[in-house]
């Protein structure tokens, strides 16, 4: 077993348990943004908690040692639909990341970074998983 493939597998993991949990704990300011943007009323709650649900699966596969390399196919799917939207006009880079006391939203550009670093480390663990099969 490659060791750094496990310590980016682990750390990927980690990171969508923790992206994944908040999709569960009620309201997000991302999905709440893209539905009154696009009038799409599904984004909250229903896509919302099926992002959540997909991620806490990814995170799964990636601890699985058979199955790492589903998990990061799956983590790249769902971060790469997540920067399909930061680069569309219905969200932006400056995304919303909460939710301000007189209800608007407090932007910042730090989820849009933390999706390409995540992104950049699921395609790695597939890389380095390619690599072990040959």
């Amino acid at each position: 077993m490659n060791k750094l493939q496990l310590l980016l597998s682990v750390l990927l993991s980690l990171f969508l348990i923790f992206m994944g949990v908040q999709k569960f704990l009620g309201p997000n300011p991302v999905f709440s943004y893209l539905a009154e943007t696009t009038g799409f009323e599904l984004f909250e709650p229903g896509i919302r908690i099926l992002t959540g649900i997909m991620e806490m699966i990814a995170a799964l596969l990636l601890l699985w040692p058979a199955m790492r390399k589903c998990g990061g196919l799956l983590a790249a799917a769902v971060i790469g639909g997540a920067l399909v939207f930061h680069l569309s006009p219905f969200l932006g880079i400056n995304a919303p990341v909460a939710f301000a006391p007189d209800g608007s939203y407090i932007k910042s550009p730090m989820l849009f970074f933390m999706a390409i670093g995540s992104f950049i480390v699921s395609l790695a663990i597939i890389s380095l998983g390619r690599k072990n099969i040959k």
